[in-house]
């Protein structure tokens, strides 16, 4: 689906390397043109987001309450001046899968989070390492059990397939079973230094060590390389492989382009669009495994272009996005914990992905009960005319001028939450609808009403849940 303007450009790229926007930060984007807002947003560290630290400053974290972790993690997604950022710590959480059912040490689990915010745009290389040496995930995977001469295959097997190569493509395997002991044995020693979440006596951060005594100094074979390898040599194997390009070219495609076969299929599923993964796959080894480069391949391919609404929202794009459009959220308040709540309900609990695997996403979202969990909180939110979000959509579609027909209030509602486009025959009936009242005054008291029955309206149809 074509673009029209560069404003819908940025609206495009404003939800997918982002949570959408309101309109007054689509304004401030727009300034910068489609190629100075993928610039800002991929150089997040040149953007001023202290006002955020000092929010989250506040907020203590401690191993026992999972609300203030959520907290903490809402407000950078609902107020971040750096949303690629954010979003791939979303990404990272959704693939490098820890969760709250095992761990249940909340200061743990937010520590995994900083370290995709360190980590998530730079070598991948260098993030397979830190994830390997993450409390939080050495302990969620077992490696801490794992010792020499007696090794815990878990984290070593999840490493292949869930985080890095995958179990095959083309209909091949892409590792045997005594690479997954190999790799086990390389990370014998990577363990804890204290208990999770057994911490009678404080509440803090478990802490990575390397133990020497306990590692597995023999000779390895692994993927037809043999030497006596530790952990980090084998991720520079893994790194090495095209297979590991394709799987995380893949992950970045399904995350950020359009939906497409979810990871168990991947091995007889060919990529939806070749052209793109190859391009994926060559800037992965050309940039040295660096995820920006891939990312600004990504979003500048026509691939990225013209994909409108080719994937459907998750739940926390789905909350964060209709929240950040309200324009309520302008500082923490009372009123977070329901918000994970309906993303639970909508089938998204942040910190607790339903199993290693992560969730799978696209048309998996959604059944019955969560596309009417779905419509009902964001149908009740774009109807309440208190919100200053909406304010602001009623304020800017009257300053159109002093009547509009059923058409351009369609067609301005559709601009307002983002230049969404429709179906004609969808169109036809939104514009049959409000030609019911004939044609609008904008300074009358009912006007505001009718704008907000036809966001209503917008944000309840099929394609309201894309991106």
């Amino acid at each position: 689906m074509a673009f029209e303007t560069e404003r819908s450009r940025v609206a495009h790229l404003l939800r997918r390397a982002g949570f959408g926007s309101n309109e007054a930060e689509l304004d401030e984007y727009t300034a910068l043109g489609f190629a100075g807002t993928l610039d800002r947003l991929l150089n997040y560290e040149q953007v001023d987001d202290s006002a955020v630290e000092q929010q989250i400053a506040g907020i203590q974290i401690d191993r026992r309450n999972v609300e203030a972790a959520r907290f903490a993690w809402l407000t950078r997604m609902l107020y971040t001046r750096r949303p690629l950022q954010e979003k791939m710590v979303l990404f990272w959480h959704s693939v490098l899968c820890t969760a709250d059912s095992k761990v249940q040490s909340y200061v743990t689990l937010y520590g995994e989070l900083e370290l995709f915010r360190r980590c998530g745009m730079g070598s991948f290389r260098d993030l397979l390492v830190e994830i390997s040496r993450d409390p939080a995930m050495v302990y969620f995977l077992d490696n801490c059990l794992s010792h020499k001469g007696a090794i815990n295959e878990n984290y070593g097997r999840e490493l292949l397939e869930l985080f890095s190569m995958g179990v095959g493509m083309d209909g091949q395997f892409n590792y045997t079973e005594k690479d997954v002991k190999e790799c086990a044995r390389a990370f014998t020693g990577w363990t804890v230094a204290n208990g999770i979440p057994g911490q009678p006596y404080g509440r803090y951060a478990a802490k990575f060590i390397y133990n020497p005594a306990d590692h597995d100094n023999g000779e390895k074979t692994f993927l037809g390389h043999t030497g006596n390898f530790n952990g980090e040599d084998i991720i520079d194997i893994i790194c090495q492989q095209p297979a590991t390009a394709r799987f995380l070219s893949r992950h970045l495609y399904n995350y950020f382009v359009a939906d497409d076969a979810q990871v168990p299929a991947w091995m007889d599923t060919p990529p939806q669009d070749p052209e793109t993964i190859k391009m994926l796959e060559d800037e992965y080894f050309r940039s040295g495994y660096n995820i920006r480069s891939m990312l600004r391949v990504l979003f500048n391919s026509d691939a990225f272009k013209n994909a409108r609404f080719a994937r459907i929202k998750s739940p926390v794009e789905a909350v964060i996005g209709t929240l950040r459009l309200l324009g309520d959220w302008t500082a923490p308040k009372p009123g977070f914990e329901p918000i994970f709540d309906e993303m639970k309900h909508m089938g998204q609990e942040l910190l607790n992905p339903p199993s290693v695997e992560g969730w799978h996403t696209g048309k998996e979202w959604i059944d019955g009960g969560t596309l009417v969990q779905r419509i009902n909180f964001i149908a009740d939110r774009v109807g309440d005319l208190n919100y200053p979000g909406i304010q602001d959509i009623i304020k800017k579609l009257a300053a159109e001028g002093p009547t509009l027909s059923p058409e351009a209030l369609v067609d301005g509602c559709l601009r307002m939450l983002g230049h969404y486009a429709l179906p004609d025959e969808t169109r036809r009936m939104l514009v049959d609808h409000a030609r019911k009242s004939g044609e609008l005054r904008t300074d009358t008291e009912d006007f505001p009403q009718h704008v907000g029955q036809m966001l209503q309206m917008i944000v309840a149809t099929k394609e309201y849940l894309y991106a």
